[in-house]
This record gives structure tokens, sequence and C-alpha cells, in this order.
């Protein structure tokens, strides 16, 4: 018991030295917290400016479309939440995976609108497999009923059938083809400029 006592009392004795000590020179206290407070400015101004880069290096995203064909199928779905991103969705996320229920990304757009996306990826672009209704199919059973979506869109860097045309144009669903994706990619207008009858935004914005 005696050690642990004499160990707590010396701790105290030199926490008081140290205290006294440093009250009476001041000026290292001072000193240490004009470093702490030029670290710290130092620090937010360093965010501030990666802020300030990521958002330019998002609003210059472009891509062509041999670099999406080229894409492995999940780095397609990144490719689209950036794309999404670019255009100020900022919360896009890629949810694609095992047990996705129809949804690659989500996003939330600058008017409010909630974005369901599913992407078709097409390794040898128009000379790969279509996209077809029951793709479509399985996007509308669950883009709003599970989703929540606004707007519901399939995105593919390859063919859409015919009647996958017919079919999403009768359940409000929104195809993006090869030709639309490359006009989006290349950076001319987001996605809702390139869209036909989509739904108005959700509440007033800046934008609106």
């Amino acid at each position: 018991m005696l050690g642990p006592l004499l160990a707590a009392v010396l701790a105290v004795i030199l926490g008081m030295a140290l205290v006294n000590w440093l009250l009476a020179h001041r000026w290292i206290l001072i000193a240490i917290g004009a470093a702490a407070a030029l670290a710290g400015g130092g620090l937010l101004h360093r965010r501030r400016q990666n802020a300030r880069w990521e958002a330019v290096r998002a609003q210059s995203l472009r891509y062509e479309l041999s670099q999406l064909d080229a894409l492995h199928h999940t780095r397609f779905e990144d490719a689209v939440r950036d794309l999404m991103r670019r255009d100020g969705c900022q919360d896009a996320l890629r949810v694609g995976g095992g047990g996705d229920l129809g949804a690659d990304v989500k996003a939330t757009d600058p008017y409010g609108r909630r974005w369901v996306i599913q992407c078709k990826h097409r390794r040898d672009g128009l000379a790969g497999s279509a996209v077809g209704t029951p793709d479509l199919q399985v996007l509308n059973g669950t883009a709003r009923q599970v989703h929540g979506a606004d707007i519901a869109v399939i995105v593919t860097n390859g063919r859409v059938t015919a009647p996958a045309v017919v079919f999403a144009g009768q359940q409000r669903l929104h195809v993006v083809d090869r030709r639309t994706l490359a006009a989006w990619a290349s950076g001319s207008r987001p996605l809702w400029k390139l869209l036909r009858a989509v739904p108005p935004p959700r509440r007033p914005t800046a934008l609106s």
C-alpha cells in the first residue's frame, strides 16, 4: 500500500511543480497555444483545399465510350455513381452486388428526386447481348416499391431491344442506351436533361 501511495503523492507534487513552472513561464503556454492554432488552421485549410480540388475533379469528370467498355462491371457501376455525383447528386452511392434487388446506384438529385439505377455493362458494347424486357421487369418490380424511386433508370453501354423500350415507356421507366450514355459521360448535360418526361422537382431549389 505504501508504494502506490508514495507514487500518487509524487505524481501530485510533480504535477503542481509543472503547473507552477508553466505559470512562471507563461510565454511557453502562449507559444504552445499559437502552435496548436497554426496547426489547426493549417489542417482546416488543407481540408478545404482538398474539398475544392475534389469538386473541380468531379466537375471535369469525362468518359469516352471506349473507356466505359473496358471497365469491369463493378467499375462501370462506380463510373455511373461518379457521373451522378458530378451532376450534383452528393449522396450518390453504389449499392450493386448480391441481393441488390435491381438497384446498382442510388442518388438524390439537386431537385430532391430519388434515382434508382440498374447498370448493365457489356464488355463487347453493341456486339454484346441486348438488354431485354426481363431486365426492365426486375427494375420495375423493385425500384419504386422497394427502393422508393422517383426516377427508375437502366443504363447500358450496349443495346436495348425494341420490346424493352416499349415496356419502359409503358411503365414510366427510363432507358439510357449507348447513345445517351455517350452524351451523358461526355459531360454535355446532366442525365435529367437528357431524359424525357422526368418527374418535376420534389421541392423548390436554387436550380429550379
